[in-house]
């Protein structure tokens, strides 16, 4: 049994999940196994060796509609948190995206005066929601570790140790998947167009999300009888999703897993995907996409008031332009998302065209560079006293 640090990570949802277990993998290649780790996560974190104190999908929820119903257990679960941190006693306190369950821990924990070194990996995106969270993070962590190249300087200006590592989706291997197995597999013909539709981690994405997808494919398929449907999906809403579309007017293959949602995105012309983490993932298998979301209308009225950005996609935030398509809130219709995703089923020009602006998005990301798992990894060891 290991005797080295013991980390404690918590992520809050399926994206920071894939996020903290690519850092856990890191770790271990750099003390060569001897660390240690408790906390909470989701099934990529468990490969890596963490036993989760509760579900993650306890946590992952979004939206003020959404949320309200869930706060007294979620209250619960960071009271749970809390204590599990009291008594295993850690080396270093890792909490990765989520600030909202994350931040309540991290600010609890100060004033409870702990003195176990703080780090929160993943910057909220201030300069798009609430600025005064920069001294949130200031006030309640240790350290900072960015994502986009950007974002320290925001967080220096308060007094915060940040530092960028980069983005660790560029080391996911999204973009080594084996197509033809897949489509052999599952007995998809190599002539059929395949969709693959991606609907989100939480149940509220999914399900305001995949009614709107369903009468989407079922304009798609008018045109196109021998369109196929594949749906990666996570442990999070995996019941609810192939419940779903098992009423579906065309043949849907749900798959889990890493390597199948990868090899899903080798096999398919196009994508269809909730907001998120994914654009990038689907940028570096070369699968070009539409970017979806729907809100609660509570929470889209307090949407609108506070967010300044004109894009919410990373590869069109980064580019500073509309590469990707956005189809959210009231735009998020089955009548604008087909007509969104025929060129890119249909037309290789149009396909090569956002293909190449997301190359561009990747490669301002860092992608050849060094490992940004790794670069974290350091940061996290550094952390962690003697």
């Amino acid at each position: 049994m290991s005797t080295g640090p013991l980390i404690y990570i918590i992520a809050g949802e399926p994206s920071g999940d894939l996020l903290a277990a690519r850092l856990m993998a890191a770790l271990k290649e750099l003390t060569q196994g001897n660390v240690r780790f408790a906390g909470i996560g989701g099934e990529a974190m468990r490969e890596e060796g963490l036993p989760s104190l509760f579900p993650q999908a306890d946590l992952a929820v979004m939206g003020l509609a959404e949320v309200l119903p869930r706060i007294p257990k979620i209250l619960r679960r960071q009271r749970e948190t809390l204590a599990d941190i009291a008594a295993k006693q850690p080396d270093v306190i890792l909490t990765v995206d989520s600030w909202g369950f994350t931040g309540r821990i991290a600010k609890s924990l100060k004033k409870a005066g702990s003195t176990i070194p703080r780090i929160h990996y993943v910057a909220p995106m201030v300069w798009a929601w609430k600025e005064k969270r920069v001294h949130q993070l200031a006030e309640r962590v240790d350290r900072l570790m960015c994502l986009l190249p950007n974002e320290p300087e925001l967080f220096q200006k308060a007094g915060l140790n940040a530092v960028h590592v980069g983005h660790s989706v560029l080391e996911s291997g999204a973009e080594q998947g084996d197509g033809p197995g897949f489509r052999q597999l599952y007995g998809i013909p190599n002539q059929a167009p395949l969709l693959c539709v991606l609907p989100g981690s939480r149940r509220s994405e999914t399900s305001r999300l995949l009614p709107v997808f369903r009468d989407m494919v079922s304009l798609l398929v008018e045109g196109r009888p021998e369109l196929r449907v594949v749906v990666p999906t996570v442990e999070t809403v995996a019941a609810e999703v192939e419940a779903e579309v098992a009423q579906w007017p065309v043949p849907v293959t749900v798959v889990k897993g890493r390597q199948a949602r990868y090899d899903a995105f080798a096999a398919s012309q196009a994508a269809l995907a909730a907001s998120g983490t994914v654009a990038l993932e689907l940028a570096l298998a070369k699968l070009p996409m539409v970017i979806a979301y729907r809100l609660s209308p509570l929470t889209a009225m307090i949407a609108r008031r506070l967010i300044k950005l004109k894009f919410v996609c990373l590869i069109n935030i980064l580019l500073d332009r509309a590469v990707v398509p956005e189809l959210l809130l009231e735009d998020c219709r089955p009548d604008k998302l087909a007509p969104a995703l025929i060129p890119l089923l249909d037309n290789e020009k149009a396909r090569a065209e956002q293909l190449s602006g997301a190359a561009d998005a990747l490669y301002r990301l860092g992608l050849g560079g060094d490992s940004p798992s790794l670069k974290a990894a350091r940061e996290v060891l550094s952390m962690i006293r003697p």
